[in-house]
């Protein structure tokens, strides 16, 4: 558990037996039973589409040693579950379990053409968030000791605009950087230039990962600078205006930088 958001177990005697766990799905709510498993997949207690890519059965969410638990009981398909505002991510491969200790998780997985996503909500949550990851969700504050032009910044949020807009977006969803040059009206050759620039900087600081060389690869690259800026709350949902900022645009388009 990321001992930054963890504040402490509360007993189930003290929050009244069992905690309700409902789950939300394209509008529709669903209070899950006690005393068996609740299935999801094509076929199960969710039918979530007749999407031939999907598993009859794929997840399977129980209540079991005081705990929620969510296992992923398809042969193929992952699930990411995103918790704690985006603070808490894990992917849950094929036969993989996990507990569910936070008020709300959000689950996406892809199954062919189509993506979906679902949500779990509980009001007797093991674990919290702590004060400080909670005001970072709420763009009032800013952890980081290093500083970046807005011009950088924006390239960082251009990146990881999809995981900002979205919870539990995987890392293979994130735009290429021509993608990203697009959005920002830059060239690439601008781009890359400030990728650079950026990623140097981290560099410096220790971040692993972002300095270019034998066998690391642009994408990996940019995946590794994304999920770096976004749990360290370099760049939080806040930032997201600075895209479509008329004054910074105009910036950019003048800087050469």
């Amino acid at each position: 558990m990321n001992a930054a958001t963890e504040t402490g177990r509360v007993d189930e005697d003290e929050a009244g037996g069992v905690a309700p766990l409902r789950l939300e799905f394209a509008g529709e709510w669903h209070d899950l039973p006690v005393d068996r498993p609740f299935i999801i997949g094509r076929e199960g207690d969710l039918e979530v589409d007749d999407n031939p890519y999907l598993h009859r059965h794929f997840l399977e969410l129980q209540h079991r040693d005081g705990l929620w638990w969510i296992s992923n009981v398809g042969v193929r398909l992952a699930a990411t579950i995103s918790s704690a505002g985006g603070a808490v991510q894990s992917w849950l491969s094929p036969g993989a379990r996990m507990p569910l200790v936070f008020e709300r998780s959000v689950i996406v997985f892809t199954a062919g053409p189509v993506t979906y996503e679902l949500s779990l909500h509980t009001e007797q949550a093991p674990y919290e968030v702590s004060r400080q990851v909670q005001e970072s969700m709420s763009g009032e504050t800013t952890v980081m000791p290093v500083s970046f032009t807005p011009l950088q910044r924006q390239l960082m949020v251009a990146l990881a605009e999809p995981m900002l807009r979205r919870e539990g977006v995987s890392m293979n969803e994130l735009p290429s950087s021509s993608d990203a040059a697009r959005r920002l009206g830059w060239t690439m050759s601008k781009f890359n230039r400030k990728l650079d620039n950026v990623c140097d900087k981290l560099d410096r600081m220790g971040v692993q990962g972002l300095r270019g060389g034998a066998g690391k690869l642009a994408t990996n690259r940019r995946a590794r600078l994304v999920e770096y800026a976004v749990t360290s709350q370099v760049i939080t949902r806040a930032d997201l205006p600075i895209l479509d900022d008329v004054a910074l645009r105009a910036q950019g388009a003048s800087d050469d930088d």
